[in-house]
């Protein structure tokens, strides 16, 4: 909302040294953003001038152009400039003749857009300043004719300051007004505010004699379908005027103070109807009375009905849709804007004025549902006092009157919209109870009050003794978003002052510190920091294509046709912020390609990123295709109304529509894990990279993985690991390692290999050993042995390791594979696993012998699970 200074001061007394700065300072005292200050942007000498002769000169280009000696100062004085009082201008408009008084711009002078005036030479004539138009000041749109003063209905001295004289000196405060405040659309509620804040006295311009007793024009309010209960117009002031001058135009200083106040001036009708609308609040419409086919009818509209707008559009009207609607059918949608076929225009001499008041919801969705914002329909959505449209009709009948020549007539009608706000009870224990304040019951009645609300002392029922420490509050027809006692206290903290509001630090409650699970969470991402990876945050949403190519689950139990539409199964959001990802995601992956994307789009090729995050997992037991379930079918549908304490049956209903929501773990490594350099060549990452930052974030929980061939629809099928973990005798699946699918790291456009893992963090947290267990250093030597077997192809090394580590026994202290062969020598079908073995007893040094005998019992512990055979 933009607020004109002079307007202001029309109901509040401002000094005459109030600048928009200190305004602006008070006005955020009672709860408004500031956002700028407006004002004209033309300065320098910019005076009144009077044409003393004007000479056509045709020119070659076919152009005729003027050549004007026009008076700027009093015969004998300088001019603002100082230079003479008679000067030589081009002017390239015809709309004006000798002795015509009009605006000039001297050199000097600054036009909108950083337009500098200058004495400068052009058609033959050095042009010593400049005759201005509407547009050139930035008043209106009129660019082709001058403003000619006397037909401003003005008569100002030669000399004298023009930008005074048209109200161009004035300054705006614009603010950020919330959806809740609707009443302060208006220069009255803003002054209004503004009282409050100074303590200056307001004086309500709703507050003027109104004429009443209209009556004779036919009116109809036929609401046959309201919403959500609710009639779309609850009433309807329709007052006329006529005998209105056609050639009147609007004053400069209201022409002014709209353009301040963001509304461009268009005819006299219309800006007078905009006037109203910014000083009272109340939108108006005016309609050429002579358009119009008998009476005026509210409904809704009918199907197959159009109506062409102001803007030219027409537009296909919805059952929803309220109309004003004569004999001829629409002509305006209400509340939102005017039809076409009954505008005012350069003809109109008799003007039906109309007063509305309609419902917010319905403007609201009639106005979303064509696009369609217009500055009316930004007030009704947030509610209009209902109260003053019988003022605003007024207003503009009075200003008609005067500004456009016309004269009051009887014809009319009156629908005063109905008002009865519900009082509201508020204990005055509860205000400073609620705000931690020491406002004393006084001070509390009399903020309340300040703002325009009845304040009574209830009756306790059945008697007739006062309700002690209750306030029995009635709101004022201008404030609809008074109906809690919460909102009456937080009015009491905005007039009485948010700094009498004490800060206090609240008192961190005794706890234990971090859970088990949050400690180890941190801990994981410290490992996973460490080891070189960096941590990126992405949005839960993803696409259908983004479900399928990534799947589910972490170990890739998913299958393609598992849910509905062909895809995995998942949540689909009800109202999505985007269309093309309206699922939650299942796994962390597609969000780390996507990041892995936009660092590769600008040049950052080589990557280590990772996540940490909840995936979320649908219900199997809904009873509906799970690739189709949405909020709704989860059940959220049925969410306790506001203000009122749900039951433990309902919160526990709202906590099985939950979907499971594991929390993972996931890397994604691309590009160069070693930088070529001097002396050494570049190497990318790989699975083994991937398998690394696996075991280190498995490691910092304290737990080992077990790592086995696997599959996941995402990664290449010959280099994908199966992380796994031991827990009560049987191994459990947590995640994948490996590189993703060379057909899908080319579908996302990254360069080379991707290598990738995901764990299932939470659940690895959980079966995590709770006190790991330590190994007793030896201080005796360790013998060492190699170690190598032959095993058919298809035996996982990782198997035929453990077999051999089992049957080691308590001397095998560390066991590792470190080469796999196949080629020459070894028969084919099966391949050559070395393994590096180290013996070391806790009391003593171990003989050669008993290294020998504890490396063959773990041979014969492989032979015996796998068939394996010792290469001699």
């Amino acid at each position: 909302m933009r607020v004109p200074l002079s307007w202001l001061g029309e109901f509040v007394p401002l000094s005459a040294d109030a600048t928009p700065e200190q305004v602006h300072a008070d006005l955020v005292r009672v709860g408004f953003e500031e956002e700028s200050i407006r004002r004209f942007e033309a300065s320098g000498p910019i005076v009144v001038g009077e044409v003393l002769s004007r000479e056509p000169e045709p020119q070659s280009n076919g152009k005729t152009i003027n050549w004007c000696r026009v008076r700027v100062a009093p015969d004998g004085e300088r001019a603002a400039d100082g230079g003479e009082a008679v000067r030589g201008i081009v002017c390239g408009a015809h709309n004006f003749e000798a002795g015509d008084k009009v605006v000039v711009t001297l050199p000097g002078s600054v036009l909108p857009g950083d337009f500098r005036i200058a004495a400068r030479k052009t058609y033959g004539h050095v042009s010593d300043g400049m005759i201005a138009s509407a547009k050139e000041l930035a008043l209106g749109e009129d660019h082709d004719g001058i403003i000619v003063l006397s037909r401003l209905g003005l008569d100002p001295e030669i000399g004298a300051d023009a930008l005074e004289l048209l109200g161009m000196r004035d300054s705006a405060v614009e603010i950020n007004v919330t959806p809740d405040r609707g009443y302060a659309f208006s220069i009255r509620g803003v002054a209004r505010e503004y009282g409050h804040a100074t303590g200056l006295d307001f004086r309500d311009p709703a507050d003027l004699p109104v004429i009443g007793g209209a009556s004779g024009f036919a009116v109809a309010l036929d609401d046959r379908a309201p919403i959500r209960g609710r009639e779309g117009c609850t009433g309807f002031i329709a007052r006329v005027v006529r005998g209105i001058d056609p050639a009147r135009p609007t004053p400069a200083w209201m022409v002014a103070r709209l353009q301040l106040a963001g509304i461009r001036s268009l005819s006299l009708e219309v800006d007078i109807s905009n006037y109203v609308m910014l000083e009272l609040g109340s939108p108006l419409h005016a309609y050429d009375l002579a358009k119009l086919s008998g009476g005026i009818t509210v409904r809704r509209a009918q199907p197959g009905e159009t109506l062409t707008t102001l803007d030219g559009q027409e537009r296909e009207l919805h059952p929803e849709d309220l109309l004003i609607t004569d004999e001829s059918g629409p002509i305006g949608l209400a509340g939102v804007m005017g039809g076409e076929s009954t505008k005012t225009d350069e003809t109109t001499v008799d003007v039906l004025i109309e007063a509305a008041t309609f419902d917010p919801v319905s403007i609201a969705r009639t106005s979303r549902r064509h696009k369609l914002p217009s500055e009316a329909s930004k007030r009704f959505e947030r509610g209009v006092d209902p109260l003053v449209a019988r003022a605003a009709a007024q207003r503009m009948v009075d200003l008609l009157v005067e500004l456009g020549g016309g004269s009051a007539d009887p014809l009319g009608a009156e629908i005063v919209a109905p008002f009865a706000q519900e009082p509201v009870r508020l204990p005055l224990a509860g205000v400073n109870g609620l705000l931690g304040t020491d406002f004393s019951d006084a001070e509390i009645r009399a903020a309340i009050q300040l703002i325009g609300c009845e304040v009574s002392d209830p009756e306790v029922p059945g008697s007739r003794v006062e309700e002690a420490g209750v306030l029995l509050v009635a709101p004022p027809s201008w404030r609809g978003d008074l109906g809690r006692p919460a909102d009456l206290i937080e009015e009491v903290a905005r007039i009485l002052g948010y700094d009498r509001i004490p800060s206090v630090l609240p008192v961190a409650p005794a706890g234990r510190g971090l859970t088990r699970a949050q400690r180890l969470r941190r801990r994981a991402a410290d490992a996973i920091a460490a080891h070189g990876l960096d941590e990126v945050q992405s949005y839960p949403f993803v696409s259908r294509a983004q479900l399928d190519a990534f799947g589910g689950e972490a170990n890739g139990d998913d299958e393609p046709g598992d849910g509905a539409e062909g895809g995995i199964p998942a949540i689909r959001l009800a109202n999505p912020l985007d269309g093309e990802a309206p699922f939650l995601r299942r796994s962390l992956l597609p969000g780390l390609v996507g990041a892995a994307q936009r660092n590769v789009s600008r040049g950052l090729a080589d990557l280590a990123l990772a996540e940490f995050g909840a995936v979320f997992v649908p219900s199997t037991g809904s009873g509906q295709a799970a690739g189709q379930l949405t909020a709704d079918a989860l059940g959220t549908a049925e969410v306790p109304p506001l203000a009122e304490l749900p039951s433990a049956e309902t919160l526990a209903a709202l906590d099985r529509s939950i979907p499971a929501q594991p929390f993972r773990a996931a890397g994604l490594l691309l590009g160069a894990a070693v930088a070529k350099q001097p002396g050494e060549d570049p190497r990318s990452y790989d699975w083994a990279d991937a398998l690394d930052a696996a075991r280190a974030l498995a490691a910092s929980v304290a737990a080992e993985l077990v790592v086995r061939q696997g599959r996941h629809r995402a990664f290449h099928p010959g280099r994908t690991a199966e992380l796994l973990v031991a827990h009560a005798g049987e191994l459990v699946t947590l995640g994948v390692a490996g590189e993703l699918l060379p057909e899908l790291v080319a579908a996302s456009h990254l360069p080379g290999r991707a290598a990738a893992f995901e764990l299932d963090l939470g659940r690895l947290i959980e079966l995590a050993p709770r006190q790991p267990q330590t190994s007793h250093l030896s201080s005796y030597p360790a013998a060492t042995q190699d170690l190598t077997l032959l095993v058919d192809a298809g035996v996982p090394a990782n198997a035929v390791l453990a077999a051999v580590v089992a049957g080691g026994g308590d001397l095998l202290e560390h066991a590792q594979l470190v080469d796999d062969y196949r080629g020459s020598g070894v028969p084919e079908g099966q391949r050559a696993l070395t393994l590096a073995l180290r013996f070391r007893a806790d009391d003593r040094t171990l003989k050669a012998e008993e290294a020998t005998e504890a490396k063959l019992a773990g041979v014969r512990a492989a032979e015996t699970a796998f068939g394996a055979k010792l290469r001699e």
